[in-house]
């Protein structure tokens, strides 16, 4: 049976915490749904410091941001939304419309249509997070979306060069400095001068994603997302060293972000929790990544490999590195996670920044029943149907007439019946 070395915070603190990050969110979304452009500056006033006419950014501003970027960050941010591009581009290839005659005279088909219109958020409080405009427009523009805006708080008191570098080289069209609960109500609702869009993505605090599962059914969204989570899955072959570096890198993403070793060797338990507190000690995110550790950090051990996959299972945490004797064992039998780093050699770092596989990945156990943002989230798979010979209407009106009878639908069947009259020749009525 698996023993917990290390436990985090318990279910009922986490209920009141969500509790009052609700209770906020409905009523500055409120406030953005009745005075729009006016709230929107009074909340970026008050939890950004940022006060500005229009937060659109101008072409003179975009191009401002570029000149204070070198050669070289702009070179690695080309490079890392390539290989997020080709990644996307082979998804979006394996996506087929689809047109078969699936009866004599009865034509079926699917068609990818891209959303019209979405909103991107870039966080930007803590940490610049310039991947993420890699991952939600790059993505969306190879989707084929038409419209593209893209929103990120002020850093230091000014738009961050890098992120509006990566949101313009991504291809946005509008770009917002504009943060938290206020962007993305702006974006979803609308306001006087920035039209409203019909999906939502990207990362965000508790407060951006409480917005986000708020808004959802007005706007789409692309994940109800929760705090950063990482689950190591690791044996004797590696050590604490490389297992605390791979918690603490991910655990400083904020202070409520989940870190979990999961292990059949209690030495590499005991071994890795020495070494996180070693880090700590050195690590420049400390203050961050150590609240994580202290409150949410786990340490489980469990008999062997079939007990690990269980317990990982139950977790369905949002990235998953496997470092055991076989990681291709978990790859083949393991059900629930965003996204899986398999074997040593990489770790959850190259996927949120570079290695093109997409960040935006599922948390709070949503891995149960969603994968990850990709291209296909910016898709809308719509049927149709044709028939095309008076027979086969006849034919399919007959069986549609006594399946409606069944449920009682009159004027279903009546629909039915007067094909069948005109096309067939027959009154089943």
């Amino acid at each position: 049976m698996a023993r917990y070395l290390k436990s985090g915070q318990s279910e009922t603190e986490k209920a009141e915490e969500n509790a009052k990050v609700r209770a906020i969110v409905e009523a500055t979304l409120a406030e953005i749904e009745t005075r729009g452009d006016a709230a929107v500056a009074e909340l970026s006033a008050k939890f950004d410091g940022w006060e500005r006419e229009s937060f659109r950014l101008s072409e003179q501003e975009i191009e401002g941001c570029l000149s204070r970027m070198s050669a070289q960050d702009i070179t690695d941010i080309k490079f890392a939304q390539e290989q997020v591009r080709n990644f996307a581009q082979i998804q979006r290839d394996a996506l087929k419309d689809v047109e078969v005659e699936t009866l004599p005279g009865v034509v079926l088909g699917h068609k990818n249509i891209p959303v019209n219109a979405i909103g991107c958020y870039v966080p930007g409080g803590k940490y610049p997070m310039v991947a993420s405009a890699h991952m939600s427009i790059v993505t969306a523009g190879v989707a084929g979306v038409k419209r593209i805006i893209a929103a990120s708080p002020p850093f230091n008191g000014e738009p961050n060069p890098a992120v509006v570098t990566a949101m313009h080289l991504g291809g946005a069209d509008e770009i917002y400095c504009l943060g938290g609960i206020q962007a993305v109500g702006a974006m979803a609702l609308g306001t006087e001068t920035i039209a409203g869009v019909d999906m939502l993505v990207g990362p965000g605090n508790a407060f951006v994603a409480e917005a986000k599962r708020q808004l959802y059914g007005r706007v789409g969204i692309d994940l109800f997302a929760g705090p950063t989570e990482t689950l190591v899955i690791a044996d004797e072959t590696v050590d604490g060293e490389i297992c605390a570096a791979d918690l603490l890198g991910q655990a400083e993403h904020g202070p409520t972000s989940p870190a979990i070793l999961l292990t059949n060797s209690e030495k590499l338990a005991r071994d890795t929790m020495a070494e996180v507190e070693r880090q700590l000690t050195i690590l420049p995110t400390a203050e961050i990544a150590g609240q994580a550790w202290r409150d949410h950090g786990q340490v489980i051990v469990c008999e062997d490999e079939a007990e690990m996959l269980a317990v990982a299972d139950d977790i369905a945490s949002e990235h998953v590195q496997v470092m055991t004797r076989d990681p291709n064992w978990f790859l083949e039998n393991m059900t629930n996670y965003g996204a899986l780093f398999l074997g040593p050699e990489t770790n959850v770092s190259y996927g949120d920044k570079v290695i093109g596989t997409n960040h935006t990945l599922p948390t709070k156990k949503a891995a149960r029943y969603t994968g990850g943002l990709w291209v296909g989230k910016f898709l809308k798979t719509c049927t149709y149907q044709r028939i095309t010979t008076p027979e086969a209407s006849a034919m399919i009106g007959e069986y549609c007439s006594r399946l409606c009878a069944i449920e009682g639908f009159a004027g279903h069947q009546e629909q039915a019946d007067i094909r069948v009259r005109r096309y067939g020749g027959k009154n089943t009525g």
